[in-house]
């Protein structure tokens, strides 16, 4: 019985209601770990305060809240675009009011092993750019590196500001299990989402206040100065005490345009656009009313590609012509730095336990999801046998577009997705379905489980901070696995207890 079922024959009463007919569809939605309730019914000690000031709420009250929260959202302008839609491209995101909570013990193994994960993802990039030793050792193939576009030839030899390639990482991460949590994949390119973090706590606040004098969770405010120092701490050499920092923007188009101003705003620094920009007196300079003036620190949201016409895509407006040279004569920092792309590549994700130990020295604390590579024979002929049900990625996808999830597929959508495999097998990667644990999410016949993951931020610059929560994001059809919110998906806040 699907939980819409569940909660259609089994209505929330408008008062107390809400916690115990959760209560009841959680047992019986018993297929997946859920982080709210355990096996026999009773609370997880993380949820156990939520979860008595839920139950003395008013489900009609409560509705009223997701009402103001969607109206605070819609008046702020909190929106993403969906590329290939002509007609309503800018949603606003769905957000949902159940936080989803982590114990301070759970968050505590999580970092460690996120910490470990980007200490060997620099590392791995500090390498394949320099010495790249762990293609001599045949730890990774050399085709996997050399055929990839993701990796650029203009860094090779070249050594960021502070040695950090990476300087904002999202780190996405499924659970399964009380104890298993697994690495779905890393974010080491322009990591979006963490707008979303900060106004989903900002909106808590707002409609909750009485929660968060009882509850005592983790902050996360402070992201914007955390990014600000992290970011001028690894300014160029040669630049002032107090760096210039502007935000990179492709504009106003982009899907994650509300992020990019969201975050010059915060910061306190200018949102800027290639045309914004120019090479002057070796260092890359902003136009201003008075003139143009030096940049030492550019947070660019600039995919590589479009970064620099006069080395990559001679048609690019979006970025700065000549951007490349200031980089590698050490006059200006970017961040992430450019060619990180290929530390994100899917392919190379299905090494990161080889790359961690490598760099590292030791077992990853943080395990990844099982995954066959297409390019190799035997695991083709294994995805092609199992299609139905698998997951199947494009390597260089992102945003839930390009992807294959085998369960939810018909017979045509596996065959023409057979048909992609064999014709480009190295283009894509397989994972098994993993049963996602569940969190509780308010409907409007009452709570319900529905999928989620996390993707927690970090910061690299001469030290690594990780932002304690992150960004769940949730699957909002019953039974669904895709979170994304290009594909329907919606986000909710992320507290870690500070016990």
């Amino acid at each position: 019985m699907a939980a819409a079922d569940i909660l259609s024959s089994e209505p929330a009463p408008s008062g107390r209601g809400i916690s115990s007919n959760f209560r009841r569809l959680s047992i019986k939605e018993n297929s997946a770990f859920d982080e709210m309730l355990k096996d026999d019914g009773s609370t997880t000690p993380a949820y156990a305060d939520y979860f008595k000031w839920m139950e003395a709420q008013n489900k009609g009250q409560m509705l009223q809240k997701a009402r103001d929260a969607e109206a605070v959202f819609r008046k702020t302008g909190i929106t993403f675009a969906v590329y290939g839609e002509q007609e309503a491209a800018e949603r606003l995101i769905p957000f949902d009011l159940v936080p989803r909570i982590i114990s301070g013990s759970e968050w505590r193994r999580l970092t460690q092993g996120i910490e470990q994960r980007v200490i060997a993802l620099n590392a791995f990039l500090d390498d394949i750019y320099h010495r790249q030793e762990i293609l001599k050792a045949g730890r990774i193939p050399l085709e996997l590196i050399a055929d990839n576009d993701a990796f650029l030839p203009e860094m090779i030899g070249f050594r960021p500001p502070g040695g950090v390639y990476t300087h904002i990482v999202g780190v996405d991460i499924v659970r399964t299990g009380p104890n298993d949590f697994f690495v779905l994949e890393d974010n080491a390119r322009t990591p979006s989402g963490v707008s979303y973090m900060l106004e989903n706590r900002e909106t808590m606040i707002q409609l909750f206040p009485e929660l968060f004098q009882q509850i005592s969770v983790r902050p996360v405010m402070n992201y914007p100065q955390a990014l600000r120092n992290s970011l001028r701490a690894v300014k160029p050499q040669s630049a002032p005490d107090s760096p210039r920092t502007v935000v990179l923007t492709p504009g106003i188009y982009n899907s994650a345009y509300f992020e990019h101003s969201f975050l010059a705003d915060q910061m306190g620094v200018e949102l800027v656009e290639g045309s914004d920009l120019r090479v002057h007196d070796g260092k890359i300079a902003m136009r201003t009313t008075e003139g143009y003036a030096p940049i030492d620190v550019i947070y660019r949201r600039v995919d590589d590609d479009y970064l620099d016409p006069l080395t990559f895509n001679p048609e690019s407006a979006l970025g700065v012509p000549g951007i490349m040279d200031v980089y590698r004569a050490g006059n200006v920092t970017i961040a992430n730095a450019p060619g990180t792309g290929i530390a994100d590549d899917k392919a190379i994700y299905s090494y990161m336990p080889e790359i961690v130990e490598f760099y590292t020295g030791n077992k990853a604390i943080l395990q990844n999801v099982p995954t066959w590579r297409c390019s190799e024979p035997d695991s083709l002929s294994y995805v092609l046998d199992n299609l139905a049900d698998l997951v199947v990625k494009e390597v260089h996808g992102s945003g839930g577009y390009g992807m294959l999830v085998g369960p939810a597929a018909s017979k045509r959508e596996l065959g023409a997705f057979a048909a992609k495999l064999k014709a480009r097998p190295s283009n894509y990667i397989a994972q098994p379905t993993l049963s996602l644990s569940t969190c509780p999410i308010l409907t409007k016949k009452g709570l319900a489980p529905r999928h989620v993951d996390l993707r927690p931020f970090v910061l690299v610059s001469d030290k690594i901070e990780i932002i304690p929560g992150g960004l769940t994001r949730v699957a909002l059809k019953a039974g669904s696995l895709v979170v994304n919110s290009s594909q329907g998906g919606g986000t909710k806040d992320t507290w870690v207890l500070d016990d």
